[in-house]
Order: structure tokens, then sequence, then C-alpha cells
């Protein structure tokens, strides 16, 4: 796996690119913020330094990290495109959220709204909103966070974020959908004894993460499925949540370390 401070690639063939991109990276234009940093621009830079094109099929939140495909063919992209348009692409995520839902799963089917309010968040609508369904599994409890699997059957912007708003819930580090405060260790260990002016944060950004994704190779026509490591701050939160808490998202993979 190719490393670069933005993102690395996954998997990469003639037809597409696999890469697990950084929080904060747009994949592809902002409206809001022209000049925010760009995955497409990022990765076209460095796979075409003389010049080629990067196809996009889909897009995550530029807070999100995680996996974002691109294909690097005509054919591919418009088979890409299709998948994805009739969800046919298994999609799966993984959040840390605050607060502790009492069931272990459940499906929101709630229309949503993209830019449906003066903060531009994406809202539930069910007179003008589009289709929208995620499904929610609990995957365990660590003290006042509790971590979430999310798939979600649509592809509508802030989908999983808004939907678990509307179930009463944030992923920690959202400002548009909960609140921007940080997890610090202080915060969740009673015998910490580091030094609060000088502590930094576990994690300050939002913790949603494109942890798995299945589709169907657009030129032979595979069955191919991608994880992407958790990132150092996420990975971070995990650990120190595991040791206190006892509860681990990867335990049952076996990736924890």
């Amino acid at each position: 796996m190719k490393e670069n401070r933005l993102f690395s690639i996954i998997y990469k063939d003639d037809s597409m690119v696999v890469l697990n991109k950084a929080s904060g990276l747009s994949v592809a234009a902002d409206r809001w913020d022209p000049e925010a940093p760009r995955l497409d621009k990022a990765v076209s830079e460095e796979l075409f330094p003389e010049g080629g094109k990067l196809y996009a099929v889909h897009r995550i939140d530029r807070d999100t990290s995680g996996l974002v495909v691109y294909a690097l063919t005509s054919a591919a992209h418009r088979k890409l495109c299709l998948d994805f348009e009739h969800r046919r692409v298994k999609k799966n995520y993984h959040a840390l959220i605050r607060g502790y839902p009492e069931w272990d799963a459940y499906t929101v089917d709630v229309p949503l709204l993209a830019d449906g309010d003066k903060n531009h968040r994406t809202v539930p609508d069910k007179r003008a909103g589009k289709k929208a369904v995620t499904e929610f599994t609990k995957m365990g409890k660590c003290g006042p966070f509790t971590w979430i699997e999310a798939k979600p059957v649509t592809g509508r912007t802030h989908q999983i974020r808004a939907h678990l708003a509307w179930l009463g819930f944030s992923i920690v580090c959202d400002p548009l959908y909960g609140n921007s405060e940080p997890v610090f260790l202080s915060k969740i260990k009673r015998s910490w004894r580091g030094d609060v002016f000088e502590e930094k944060p576990l994690i300050s950004r939002l913790g949603l993460h494109a942890f798995e994704l299945e589709l169907t190779h657009p030129a032979d026509g595979r069955l191919l499925k991608f994880s992407a490591p958790y990132p150092r701050d996420l990975n971070a939160v995990r650990k120190q949540l595991a040791k206190l808490y006892g509860a681990d998202p990867l335990a049952s993979r076996g990736e924890q370390d």
C-alpha cells in the first residue's frame, strides 16, 4: 500500500483505484469552499504527473476518513456509477457516538433533504426529501461512548450523521449535528495524572470512518471487498477505550493491532 500524507492506495489496476483518505479532505470541488484541499487533485498529481484522467463515481463527506473509489477509464466509470446508483455496492462505516442506544440494531428509513436549513445541514423532510435508508448496529459500549456500525443503503449527503441525529445521537467531534468538543483521555480515565494545560486530544475531528466496501470489478466481474485501516487518531481512541471498557470494534476481526 503506497503511503501519502493525504491518502494511501489500497488497490489499483487499469480500471480503478481504491483509496483510504484522510479526514478534512474533499473528494471533489467544494461548493462552499472552492479552495479547500481536494483528494481528486492530489491523486491525479501523483498518479498522472504527465497527464491522465480520474473519474469520480461516488463521494464521502470531507470530514469522514476512509474508502473512496475512482474509475480510471470511461467504461469503468459507467459501470461503477450504475452499480452505486442501483445500490449494488455494499458500504460499511464505523462511528464513535456519544451516548448509548437502547437498541442493538435499527434501520432508519427517513427521507432527507440536503442543505435543508441555515447551517446547510441535511434534515429529515418527508415531503421534499429523497429516500434515505441506513442500517445501524451497536458494536460496543465504552463508558460515555458507543461504537456503531452504519450501512447506508442509499447515498445522501451527510446521511449517517443526519439519521443518527434523527435517532437522538451524534458522532464525536461533529459541530454540525452535535458538538465539536474533542475527546480527551483526562475526561474518561479516572486515574489520569497528566497536565491538563498540555494535554492533546485523542481525536478532534469527526469520528466517522468508511471502513469497508464490497463491489463488482467493472471490467472482469470479480467480487471485491476492501477495508481501510483506522487512521492514527481514531485508532488511538479505539485502543484507549478498549483498555478502559473492553469493547473493541475490531476485536472480532483480529485487527486490534
